[in-house]
Protein backbone atom coordinates (compact mmCIF):
# COMPACT_ATOMS: atom_id res chain seq x y z
CA UNK A 1 0.00 0.00 0.00
CA UNK A 2 1.51 3.25 -0.66
CA UNK A 3 1.44 6.21 1.31
CA UNK A 4 -1.01 8.08 -0.94
CA UNK A 5 -3.63 5.26 -0.55
CA UNK A 6 -2.79 5.26 3.29
CA UNK A 7 -3.56 8.79 3.81
CA UNK A 8 -6.60 8.92 1.51
CA UNK A 9 -8.03 5.69 3.63
CA UNK A 10 -6.90 7.85 6.77
CA UNK A 11 -9.49 10.16 5.27
CA UNK A 12 -12.45 7.95 4.42
CA UNK A 13 -12.04 6.65 7.97
CA UNK A 14 -12.01 9.88 9.55
CA UNK A 15 -15.26 11.56 7.90
CA UNK A 16 -17.33 8.37 6.72
CA UNK A 17 -19.67 6.68 9.09
CA UNK A 18 -18.27 2.99 9.52
CA UNK A 19 -20.99 0.92 7.71
CA UNK A 20 -20.93 2.97 4.79
CA UNK A 21 -16.59 2.98 4.88
CA UNK A 22 -16.61 -0.73 4.70
CA UNK A 23 -19.28 -1.28 2.00
CA UNK A 24 -17.83 1.63 0.14
CA UNK A 25 -14.40 3.01 1.02
CA UNK A 26 -12.45 0.99 -0.92
CA UNK A 27 -13.91 1.99 -3.94
CA UNK A 28 -13.91 5.53 -2.93
CA UNK A 29 -10.22 5.14 -2.67
CA UNK A 30 -9.62 3.61 -5.79
CA UNK A 31 -11.73 6.22 -7.47
CA UNK A 32 -8.98 9.14 -6.40
CA UNK A 33 -5.88 6.88 -6.72
CA UNK A 34 -7.06 6.85 -10.34
CA UNK A 35 -7.34 10.68 -10.66
CA UNK A 36 -4.32 11.55 -8.74
CA UNK A 37 -0.92 11.89 -10.71
CA UNK A 38 1.86 9.28 -10.58
CA UNK A 39 4.10 11.65 -8.53
CA UNK A 40 1.71 12.63 -5.72
CA UNK A 41 2.06 11.74 -2.43
CA UNK A 42 -0.50 13.85 -0.48
CA UNK A 43 -4.54 13.99 -0.99
CA UNK A 44 -5.27 17.74 -2.73
CA UNK A 45 -6.82 20.48 -0.44
CA UNK A 46 -9.88 20.01 -2.63
CA UNK A 47 -9.95 16.20 -2.34
CA UNK A 48 -9.82 16.61 1.40
CA UNK A 49 -12.54 19.05 1.30
CA UNK A 50 -14.78 16.64 -1.15
CA UNK A 51 -14.13 13.52 1.18
CA UNK A 52 -15.80 15.95 4.25
CA UNK A 53 -18.27 17.02 2.57
CA UNK A 54 -19.39 13.14 1.15
CA UNK A 55 -18.74 12.02 4.60
CA UNK A 56 -20.77 14.48 6.13
CA UNK A 57 -23.84 14.13 3.65
CA UNK A 58 -23.30 10.33 4.54
CA UNK A 59 -23.64 10.73 8.20
CA UNK A 60 -26.76 13.37 7.65
CA UNK A 61 -28.06 10.40 5.39
CA UNK A 62 -27.95 7.83 8.20
CA UNK A 63 -30.25 9.90 10.79
CA UNK A 64 -32.28 10.78 8.41
CA UNK A 65 -31.27 14.48 8.14
CA UNK A 66 -30.98 14.01 3.88
CA UNK A 67 -32.42 17.58 3.61
CA UNK A 68 -30.55 19.86 6.07
CA UNK A 69 -27.54 19.05 2.94
CA UNK A 70 -29.40 21.63 0.57
CA UNK A 71 -30.30 23.76 3.62
CA UNK A 72 -27.30 24.10 4.19
CA UNK A 73 -26.87 25.96 0.71
CA UNK A 74 -29.48 27.97 1.03
CA UNK A 75 -28.65 29.71 4.43
CA UNK A 76 -25.07 29.80 2.60
CA UNK A 77 -26.57 32.25 0.35
CA UNK A 78 -28.42 33.96 3.23
CA UNK A 79 -25.06 34.30 5.45
CA UNK A 80 -22.86 35.60 2.41
CA UNK A 81 -25.44 38.50 1.68
CA UNK A 82 -25.90 39.04 5.08
CA UNK A 83 -22.11 39.38 5.21
CA UNK A 84 -21.00 41.45 2.98
CA UNK A 85 -24.07 43.62 3.60
CA UNK A 86 -22.32 43.81 6.80
CA UNK A 87 -19.21 44.63 5.60
CA UNK A 88 -20.51 47.84 3.76
CA UNK A 89 -22.43 49.08 7.01
CA UNK A 90 -18.98 48.42 8.45
CA UNK A 91 -16.49 50.18 5.78
CA UNK A 92 -19.11 53.31 6.26
CA UNK A 93 -18.65 53.44 9.64
CA UNK A 94 -14.72 53.11 9.35
CA UNK A 95 -14.61 55.84 6.62
CA UNK A 96 -17.06 57.94 8.92
CA UNK A 97 -15.85 61.57 9.29
CA UNK A 98 -15.96 62.88 12.68
CA UNK A 99 -14.93 66.21 14.71
CA UNK A 100 -13.77 66.22 17.96
CA UNK A 101 -12.93 69.43 20.69
CA UNK A 102 -10.22 68.64 22.59
CA UNK A 103 -9.19 71.40 25.02
CA UNK A 104 -11.01 74.59 23.11
CA UNK A 105 -9.27 72.95 19.59
CA UNK A 106 -11.55 70.95 17.48
CA UNK A 107 -9.84 67.48 15.21
CA UNK A 108 -10.93 66.36 12.31
CA UNK A 109 -10.53 62.93 10.66
CA UNK A 110 -11.81 59.45 9.97
CA UNK A 111 -11.87 56.25 12.56
CA UNK A 112 -10.38 53.98 9.99
CA UNK A 113 -8.93 50.74 11.65
CA UNK A 114 -7.37 47.30 10.78
CA UNK A 115 -10.85 46.72 10.18
CA UNK A 116 -10.88 48.22 6.50
CA UNK A 117 -8.78 45.47 5.05
CA UNK A 118 -11.42 42.88 6.46
CA UNK A 119 -14.62 44.07 5.04
CA UNK A 120 -12.80 45.54 1.73
CA UNK A 121 -11.91 41.47 1.84
CA UNK A 122 -15.64 40.84 1.70
CA UNK A 123 -16.75 42.70 -0.54
CA UNK A 124 -14.36 41.40 -2.64
CA UNK A 125 -15.73 37.90 -1.94
CA UNK A 126 -19.17 39.17 -2.92
CA UNK A 127 -17.75 40.53 -6.45
CA UNK A 128 -15.82 37.35 -6.92
CA UNK A 129 -19.15 35.13 -6.42
CA UNK A 130 -20.70 36.78 -9.53
CA UNK A 131 -17.84 36.41 -11.60
CA UNK A 132 -16.10 33.12 -10.61
CA UNK A 133 -18.95 31.15 -8.67
CA UNK A 134 -17.84 27.72 -6.75
CA UNK A 135 -14.21 26.99 -5.94
CA UNK A 136 -13.14 30.54 -6.58
CA UNK A 137 -15.96 32.25 -4.43
CA UNK A 138 -15.06 30.11 -1.29
CA UNK A 139 -11.35 30.48 -1.67
CA UNK A 140 -12.11 34.31 -1.70
CA UNK A 141 -14.62 33.73 1.33
CA UNK A 142 -12.08 31.56 3.51
CA UNK A 143 -9.56 34.25 2.87
CA UNK A 144 -12.15 36.82 4.47
CA UNK A 145 -12.86 34.90 7.39
CA UNK A 146 -9.34 34.41 8.25
CA UNK A 147 -8.69 38.32 8.11
CA UNK A 148 -11.66 38.28 10.00
CA UNK A 149 -10.24 36.05 12.97
CA UNK A 150 -6.70 37.51 12.55
CA UNK A 151 -7.46 41.20 13.46
CA UNK A 152 -6.93 40.60 16.90
CA UNK A 153 -3.59 39.08 17.60
CA UNK A 154 -2.47 41.72 14.24
CA UNK A 155 -3.99 44.99 15.90
CA UNK A 156 -1.36 43.46 18.78
CA UNK A 157 1.81 43.81 16.34
CA UNK A 158 0.93 46.54 13.25
CA UNK A 159 -2.01 48.81 14.48
CA UNK A 160 -4.24 49.16 18.00
CA UNK A 161 -7.02 49.92 15.96
CA UNK A 162 -9.61 47.24 15.13
CA UNK A 163 -13.72 46.48 15.12
CA UNK A 164 -14.40 45.95 18.73
CA UNK A 165 -14.90 42.26 19.44
CA UNK A 166 -18.67 41.91 19.25
CA UNK A 167 -18.90 42.54 15.79
CA UNK A 168 -16.50 40.22 14.92
CA UNK A 169 -18.01 36.45 15.80
CA UNK A 170 -20.76 37.22 14.02
CA UNK A 171 -18.75 37.97 10.71
CA UNK A 172 -16.89 34.90 11.79
CA UNK A 173 -20.50 32.95 11.88
CA UNK A 174 -21.44 34.28 8.84
CA UNK A 175 -18.58 33.25 6.81
CA UNK A 176 -18.09 29.54 8.25
CA UNK A 177 -21.58 28.93 6.87
CA UNK A 178 -21.10 31.00 3.72
CA UNK A 179 -18.58 28.60 2.73
CA UNK A 180 -20.94 26.25 1.48
CA UNK A 181 -22.34 28.33 -0.77
CA UNK A 182 -22.96 26.22 -4.00
CA UNK A 183 -21.46 27.22 -7.16
CA UNK A 184 -24.22 26.66 -9.60
CA UNK A 185 -26.46 29.45 -9.01
CA UNK A 186 -28.50 31.69 -11.36
CA UNK A 187 -27.01 34.89 -11.93
CA UNK A 188 -29.66 37.16 -9.84
CA UNK A 189 -28.85 34.74 -6.27
CA UNK A 190 -25.08 35.42 -7.38
CA UNK A 191 -26.10 39.24 -7.17
CA UNK A 192 -27.50 38.85 -4.22
CA UNK A 193 -24.68 39.70 -1.78
CA UNK A 194 -23.12 42.28 -3.65
CA UNK A 195 -27.16 43.91 -4.09
CA UNK A 196 -26.77 43.46 -0.31
CA UNK A 197 -23.78 45.35 0.29
CA UNK A 198 -24.51 47.90 -2.52
CA UNK A 199 -27.61 48.50 0.02
CA UNK A 200 -26.13 48.68 3.15
CA UNK A 201 -23.57 51.72 2.10
CA UNK A 202 -25.68 54.02 1.17
CA UNK A 203 -28.34 53.33 4.00
CA UNK A 204 -25.20 53.03 6.50
CA UNK A 205 -23.98 56.36 5.41
CA UNK A 206 -27.34 58.56 5.88
CA UNK A 207 -27.92 56.87 9.09
CA UNK A 208 -24.58 58.23 10.18
CA UNK A 209 -24.79 61.91 8.78
CA UNK A 210 -23.41 63.91 10.81
CA UNK A 211 -23.26 61.77 14.21
CA UNK A 212 -19.32 61.59 13.79
CA UNK A 213 -16.78 60.00 15.66
CA UNK A 214 -19.49 57.10 16.27
CA UNK A 215 -17.45 54.48 14.44
CA UNK A 216 -18.40 51.41 15.81
CA UNK A 217 -18.87 52.47 19.39
CA UNK A 218 -21.59 54.66 19.32
CA UNK A 219 -25.05 53.91 18.74
CA UNK A 220 -24.38 52.84 14.78
CA UNK A 221 -22.75 48.74 15.53
CA UNK A 222 -24.99 48.75 18.78
CA UNK A 223 -27.95 49.31 16.66
CA UNK A 224 -27.55 47.92 13.00
CA UNK A 225 -25.84 44.57 14.24
CA UNK A 226 -29.16 43.53 16.07
CA UNK A 227 -31.25 44.94 13.08
CA UNK A 228 -29.70 43.35 10.69
CA UNK A 229 -29.72 40.29 13.03
CA UNK A 230 -33.76 40.50 12.88
CA UNK A 231 -33.80 41.15 9.13
CA UNK A 232 -32.15 37.97 8.60
CA UNK A 233 -34.35 35.95 11.00
CA UNK A 234 -37.10 37.59 8.91
CA UNK A 235 -36.02 36.79 5.45
CA UNK A 236 -34.97 33.04 6.90
CA UNK A 237 -38.66 32.44 8.42
CA UNK A 238 -40.31 33.83 5.57
CA UNK A 239 -38.48 31.22 3.15
CA UNK A 240 -39.12 29.04 5.60
CA UNK A 241 -42.19 29.18 5.23
CA UNK A 242 -42.81 29.42 1.93
CA UNK A 243 -41.11 26.48 0.83
CA UNK A 244 -42.84 24.35 3.70
CA UNK A 245 -46.16 25.21 2.05
CA UNK A 246 -44.78 23.26 -0.82
CA UNK A 247 -43.11 20.19 1.59
CA UNK A 248 -39.74 21.54 1.05
CA UNK A 249 -37.85 21.91 4.68
CA UNK A 250 -34.85 23.21 2.87
CA UNK A 251 -35.67 26.45 4.27
CA UNK A 252 -36.33 25.18 8.08
CA UNK A 253 -32.52 23.50 7.84
CA UNK A 254 -31.67 26.75 6.63
CA UNK A 255 -33.08 28.63 9.45
CA UNK A 256 -31.68 26.09 12.35
CA UNK A 257 -28.44 26.38 10.47
CA UNK A 258 -28.45 30.54 10.92
CA UNK A 259 -30.02 30.73 14.76
CA UNK A 260 -25.91 30.86 15.83
CA UNK A 261 -24.74 33.35 13.21
CA UNK A 262 -28.43 35.62 13.66
CA UNK A 263 -27.63 35.16 17.42
CA UNK A 264 -24.18 36.43 17.56
CA UNK A 265 -25.18 39.54 15.68
CA UNK A 266 -27.31 39.78 19.14
CA UNK A 267 -24.33 39.48 21.08
CA UNK A 268 -23.51 43.01 22.32
CA UNK A 269 -27.06 43.67 24.00
CA UNK A 270 -26.59 39.62 25.16
CA UNK A 271 -23.43 41.07 26.78
CA UNK A 272 -24.61 44.46 28.30
CA UNK A 273 -28.06 42.29 30.17
CA UNK A 274 -24.97 39.82 31.78
CA UNK A 275 -22.94 42.69 32.38
CA UNK A 276 -26.24 44.12 34.72
CA UNK A 277 -26.70 40.83 36.03
CA UNK A 278 -23.53 40.50 37.26
CA UNK A 279 -21.56 43.87 38.12
CA UNK A 280 -25.17 45.58 38.75
CA UNK A 281 -25.31 49.23 37.92
CA UNK A 282 -24.94 49.96 33.50
CA UNK A 283 -24.81 47.97 30.84
CA UNK A 284 -21.02 47.89 30.17
CA UNK A 285 -20.48 44.65 28.04
CA UNK A 286 -16.67 43.48 28.88
CA UNK A 287 -14.55 40.78 27.59
CA UNK A 288 -15.59 38.45 30.26
CA UNK A 289 -19.46 39.22 29.29
CA UNK A 290 -18.79 38.67 25.61
CA UNK A 291 -17.34 35.56 26.26
CA UNK A 292 -20.32 34.39 28.45
CA UNK A 293 -22.70 35.89 25.70
CA UNK A 294 -21.32 33.61 22.98
CA UNK A 295 -20.70 30.55 24.81
CA UNK A 296 -24.44 30.79 25.65
CA UNK A 297 -25.29 31.79 21.71
CA UNK A 298 -23.58 28.47 20.75
CA UNK A 299 -24.56 25.97 23.45
CA UNK A 300 -28.43 26.89 22.42
CA UNK A 301 -27.66 27.20 18.54
CA UNK A 302 -26.14 23.05 19.83
CA UNK A 303 -29.13 22.49 21.16
CA UNK A 304 -31.68 23.66 18.75
CA UNK A 305 -29.90 21.61 16.13
CA UNK A 306 -29.87 18.47 18.11
CA UNK A 307 -33.26 18.39 18.58
CA UNK A 308 -34.05 19.27 14.73
CA UNK A 309 -32.11 16.58 13.94
CA UNK A 310 -33.53 14.10 16.33
CA UNK A 311 -37.04 14.71 15.32
CA UNK A 312 -36.17 14.58 12.02
CA UNK A 313 -34.96 11.22 12.66
CA UNK A 314 -38.00 9.92 14.44
CA UNK A 315 -39.65 10.98 11.63
CA UNK A 316 -37.90 9.56 9.10
CA UNK A 317 -38.01 5.90 10.85
CA UNK A 318 -41.65 6.24 11.49
CA UNK A 319 -42.21 7.30 7.90
CA UNK A 320 -39.96 4.23 6.83
CA UNK A 321 -41.43 1.68 9.53
CA UNK A 322 -45.15 2.55 7.78
CA UNK A 323 -43.81 1.60 4.49
CA UNK A 324 -42.49 -1.71 5.88
CA UNK A 325 -46.14 -2.43 7.16
CA UNK A 326 -47.77 -1.33 3.88
CA UNK A 327 -45.21 -3.47 1.79
CA UNK A 328 -46.10 -6.79 4.23
CA UNK A 329 -49.98 -5.91 3.58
Amino acid sequence: MSDLERRYLRLVRMFYPAGYREERGTEIVGTYLALSSPDQRWPSAADAADLAGGGVRQRLRAVGATGLGSGLQLAAILALSAATALAGGWTVLELNPWTAAWFGFEQHGTSASLGLGVWAAWLLAAVVHVVAPGRWTRLAIGFALVLAVAVVPLSAVVLPYRPPLFVLPAQACLGLVALGVPGRLPLWLRLLPLAGAAVALPVTASLTRGGGGLMYYGWPAGQLLPAAGSALLLVALFVAVGLAARNDLRGAWALVVLLVPIGMMWLHPLAEELAVGLYGGGPNADRTTLTAAVIIVAVAGAIVGSAALMVQRRVAFTHAGERSDSAKR
